[in-house]
């Protein structure tokens, strides 16, 4: 039977892409149960008292789809979008994305629904200690993780650290990630993301012999993750032409003078309008002939109707889901080369892992290390990958998925059920 994918929920596409992988490795019915399915959700309902003096019912999600390869791990979410589904969805791909680089954890996700621009810092603390209170009986260094994402930051991980650490009564700096580094976060922690996707790019173009002079980049959404991609790809020597907001997008084939468009955008509050650069559309971005896309805006920006339009050799997917189903299958079948995102936008958690372990010895790295660490793990998952992808004569999402997948199904397969 066809499946309906512009209706289909975040959760049931996620099913959709490991079930592909499962069928690929050959799964058996038993394992495959397990692995489609998350073990916990927690959805909590909590009241927060409003500077106004009155009272707001807020909803919570906590999320955890697999725990066989270690603690929970995965992001907070504050945003009016949150909902069970996507959280289960983006906590499954959590579980692939630690198991495609190989780092000991499990997948989680967690959010509130809730407009954090809306709230004051007074009633974002109040709304963040009150969730991390109800949450309470999830997490902690040996049992789930949080770390920033969308909407959240290194300042509400420190007032969930610091909520956890009062009721422990003393400090529990491995309770989060993405914290603060005076209170135990880590150096190279806030461009690990886009760290990791520059560092992908660099290792993708070289595999496709892409001889441009000066290869041309299109980055589509200018947040963290988009900001700190187009800085670094622009140092290791690559032409960024061209970037985006929700706002607007920007182009200019030359390159885009990206210091003094932060600053344009910083005074503007948007990219849009900027000089040295002319107005596009995003859809127009989306399809320049470029060497390199770089989706690293919101979910399903590449689809159906616009796959076909894309014009760029390699697309890095720095957002969660940035292509769909539909539009894989025929980006794939035009040759363009896709970094996944459990692979491309890996670096976060690559970096979260190492904040965690410098918290639970007390001995911390400087950034020089913690760089040069992320660009093995992540460059050494990458042709694990790309090894996979040849010689099974797959495309590169399904190769990141069958070797995730087949790593937690083996962790699952050798603990056994208990009882």
């Amino acid at each position: 039977m066809a499946v309906d994918l512009k209706s289909q929920s975040a959760f049931a596409t996620a099913q959709q892409r490991f079930d592909t992988a499962a069928d690929v490795m050959g799964m058996s019915d038993d394992v495959r149960s397990m692995l489609r399915e998350v073990k916990r959700e927690l959805t909590v309902h909590f009241p927060v008292r409003h500077d106004d003096g009155g009272v707001k019912v807020y909803t919570g999600y906590r999320v955890q789809h697999n725990i066989s390869r270690g603690p929970a791990k995965g992001g907070l979410r504050y945003s009016p979008e949150v909902s069970l589904d996507t959280i289960k969805a983006l906590a499954m791909l959590m579980t692939w994305k630690c198991g495609v680089v190989g780092i000991p954890y499990g997948g989680a996700k967690g959010g509130v629904t809730v407009d954090p621009k809306a709230l004051s810092m007074n009633e974002l603390e109040h709304l963040t200690r009150r969730y991390a209170t109800e949450i309470a009986l999830l997490i902690g260094p040996e049992k789930d993780i949080p770390a920033p994402d969308l909407g959240t930051d290194p300042q509400v991980m420190a007032w969930i650290m610091d909520t956890i650490s009062m009721h422990s009564g003393h400090s529990v700096t491995a309770s989060v990630t993405g914290k603060p580094v005076d209170v135990g976060g880590s150096e190279g922690r806030t461009e690990a993301a886009g760290r990791g996707v520059t560092y992908l790019t660099l290792e993708a173009l070289k595999y496709l012999h892409i001889e441009d002079e000066t290869p041309t980049v299109a980055v589509q959404g200018f947040g963290k993750v988009g900001r700190s991609t187009a800085r670094l790809l622009h140092e290791a020597g690559l032409r960024v032409v061209a970037v985006s907001d929700s706002k607007g997008a920007v182009h200019n084939p030359r390159g885009l003078d990206l210091e003094a468009l932060s600053e344009h955008r910083q005074f503007r509050g948007g990219v849009s309008g900027f000089k040295k650069a002319e107005d596009i559309s995003n859809a127009d971005l989306l399809a320049l002939p470029v060497a390199v896309l770089v989706p690293a805006a919101v979910e399903r920006q590449i689809n159906e109707s616009n796959a076909d339009s894309v014009r760029a050799r390699l697309i890095t997917e720095a957002a969660n889901a940035a292509v769909t189903p539909e539009a894989d299958a025929v980006l794939h079948e035009r040759g363009v080369f896709l970094v996944p995102d459990i692979l491309a936008n890996a670096g976060g958690v690559v970096v979260s892992y190492f904040e965690w372990v410098q918290d639970l010895q007390a001995f911390f790295w400087e950034e020089e290390e913690i760089n040069t660490k992320l660009h093995h793990v992540i460059t050494r998952a990458f042709y694990e990958v790309l090894h996979m992808s040849v010689n099974k004569r797959i495309d590169m999402r399904t190769a990141a998925y069958v070797i995730a997948v087949q790593r937690v199904a083996n962790a699952t397969k050798v603990r056994g059920i208990y009882p």
